[in-house]
């Protein structure tokens, strides 16, 4: 017996998840039909029926008896069972394959949602973006608003800088004239000063005379001896002990020096080396000046850096300083043991033993420090003292004391940092009324 198995497949694939029938459909002439439904795929297999397998197997057996040897029914009905095995296992492995595809089936429907998902994401992404792009470009926007704003500040700021840089350019030649102009009034009437001096002195020279010839002639002869004296110490040892201008001879030099001799305050002999007491001298000199010394010694005057240096390295001197306020008040520091060095070393000031009235701690720094002018800068400052605080003196770093600075009248003397200031006693913005340096031998 032949058998014929005809399998109509028809199949529409969807994404959607399915399910599995297998069922009897109608039957066709001489054949049964068999569908199986998986999802939206159909499986139909047409199987012949036993009686006309049979009889076709006796038709086939009959002639095949007629062409061949005789069959056997037995062989026939074998071969039947065989068939139906292999159909089963056929269907089993169509079973098989239908599984599989239901599977494939299930994980492109689950690929499809997982990519639906991330197409939402990345639409719900590009979203955010548009939003943010939008942020950013009004965020630019402002930005390129307040740009815009502070260029014009900054532009504003600078014409405001250029124009106060300008006034106060005009106000620095201003105030540099009106300070040659102080310098030439200071200077007249030094010179005034000093003539009407001269000429008191001489008319009480010459009443003297007038009155008293001898003492005339006595005097005459001293004035001749001060010549000799080195310092106010020897003068006054020498019997003259009246306070007053004396003729010094610099150490080792013919060279004489005017100087004031203070023959009363503390026993006498001290020989006046700085004196400040109406700011008719200006102090703010150059190193030269400093160096060989200025002013009139009846007024205001430093004696010279270069005689003291010498004087005080020939023996042992002491140095007292004497101070005023403009409240009435005075104060001294009395130092044991005062030298300056050389030119060399720039006149270095060396002082020990401090007692006194003016504070408890040296208002000069120590160690000492090397002196300094506006055009010799020895300080230990990247600044120039000499040149913010004026006058010449021995600056630290600028340090808490200057007796050589800018001299301020009543009223006009507090808050000054350029002042005449001893810091320990007054403080740093106080302006004195008058100081005056003054040395004399330690065993006087």
């Amino acid at each position: 017996m032949r058998l014929a198995v005809y399998c109509i497949l028809s199949c529409n694939l969807f994404l959607a998840s399915g399910y599995t029938s297998f069922r009897k459909s109608t039957e066709t002439v001489g054949k049964k039909q068999y569908q199986v439904q998986h999802g939206s795929c159909s499986y139909t297999f047409l199987l012949p029926e036993m009686d006309n397998c049979r009889s076709s197997s006796s038709s086939y057996v009959s002639n095949a008896v007629q062409r061949d040897a005789p069959l056997d029914y037995d062989d026939s009905v074998q071969r039947l069972q065989l068939l139906e095995n292999i159909m089963e296992n056929n269907t089993q492995w169509l079973m098989k394959v239908l599984n599989q595809t239901t599977r494939l089936e299930l994980q492109l429907l689950e690929h499809s949602l997982s990519t639906n998902k991330l197409e939402r994401q990345i639409s719900d992404q590009t979203n955010e973006i548009t939003k943010l792009q939008e942020k950013n470009s009004l965020l630019e926007k402002k930005v390129l608003e307040m740009e815009d704003k502070h260029t014009l500040q900054l532009q504003s700021v600078k014409e405001e800088k250029n124009q106060l840089q300008a006034l106060v350019s005009r106000q620095n030649s201003i105030i540099e004239e009106l300070e040659k102009q102080l310098v030439t009034a200071t200077v007249n009437n030094s010179v005034l000063q000093k003539q009407q001096h001269d000429l008191m002195e001489t008319v009480h020279n010459l009443l003297t005379m007038i009155s008293t010839p001898n003492l005339a002639k006595s005097s005459f002869v001293a004035k001749e001896e001060q010549i000799s004296f080195k310092d106010c110490a020897e003068a006054f040892k020498s019997g003259l002990t009246t306070s007053g201008i004396y003729t010094l001879t610099v150490p080792n030099t013919s060279e004489e020096k005017k100087a004031y001799c203070d023959m009363e305050t503390s026993g006498g002999g001290w020989t006046i080396i700085q004196r400040r007491e109406d700011g008719s001298v200006d102090f703010h000199r150059t190193w030269k000046e400093y160096k060989m010394g200025f002013g009139d010694p009846a007024g205001e005057y430093w004696l010279g850096n270069e005689f003291v240096s010498q004087l005080t390295n020939q023996k042992h001197y002491v140095l007292k300083i004497h101070l005023k306020d403009w409240e009435g008040n005075e104060a001294y520091s009395l130092y044991d043991h005062f030298y300056l060095a050389s030119e060399e070393q720039k006149y270095r000031i060396q002082l020990k033993g401090l007692t006194g009235t003016a504070g408890k701690i040296s208002s000069i720094s120590q160690p000492g420090n090397d002196f300094s002018t506006k055009d010799a800068d020895n300080d230990k400052c990247i600044c120039k003292c000499s040149q913010m605080l004026t006058g010449g003196w021995w600056f630290d770093a600028c340090g808490p004391s200057n007796l050589n600075g800018m001299y301020y009248p009543l009223r006009q003397n507090t808050n000054k940092f350029n002042g005449i200031k001893w810091y320990y006693w007054k403080g740093s913005g106080y302006s004195l009324k008058a100081t005056t340096m003054m040395i004399r031998p330690a065993d006087f």
